[in-house]
């Protein structure tokens, strides 16, 4: 699907504010791929793709996940982590979509992972750093993606973590295997 009609296919399927943001990232992407030897095209496709499950009933979102066999552990968690492998399902079945490096960065995006690819780390900091975002410590983790991309996935692993430690929330097991990976 060409970049222009998946827009109008977003958003239909989203907040104008959500629709903003997703745009953003995908400036974001883009501009990281570039800087950092990516393909501007699949990380255009990711970050566009990254939300398109956000805003889906979670029973319907959750009834999605179990047809397509994802980990059940991930229901013992929030439901906000369920739109990033629901939106891979989406991009693959509804899309056509069949890159398996771009579904993985679509798919890994709130959590991240062991061992990412260089586009899914792109679309994992880039949803954290767009311009839009405000919170502490965003300015901080801007410089580092102008780095090297391992590093700025360290500090967005380690920041996501603390925070949600911060919080007294339980962190999923894929967010805690790719902080020890990046720390190690």
């Amino acid at each position: 699907m060409e970049p222009a009609n998946l827009i109008q296919e977003l958003q239909q399927r989203m907040p104008q504010q959500r629709f903003q943001h997703v745009l953003r990232v995908t400036e974001t992407a883009k501009s990281l791929a570039s800087m950092h030897g990516e393909s501007i095209e699949a990380a255009e496709t990711a970050a566009l793709f990254h939300d398109i499950a956000k805003f889906m009933e979670p029973e319907e979102m959750r009834e999605l996940l179990i047809a397509h066999q994802e980990n059940p552990l991930l229901f013992e968690f929030h439901k906000e982590l369920w739109h990033a492998p629901a939106g891979a399902i989406i991009a693959r079945e509804e899309f056509g979509v069949d890159r398996e490096d771009i579904l993985n960065a679509i798919r890994f995006h709130t959590t991240g992972r062991a061992n990412m690819s260089k586009l899914e780390m792109i679309i994992y900091i880039a949803d954290m750093t767009e311009p839009a975002r405000n919170f502490p410590g965003v300015d901080e983790l801007r410089l580092y993606a102008e780095g090297p991309l391992d590093q700025a996935m360290r500090a967005c692993i380690t920041h996501t973590v603390t925070h949600l430690i911060g919080k007294q929330v339980p962190v999923y097991p894929d967010s805690i295997e790719c902080y020890n990976y990046f720390v190690k």
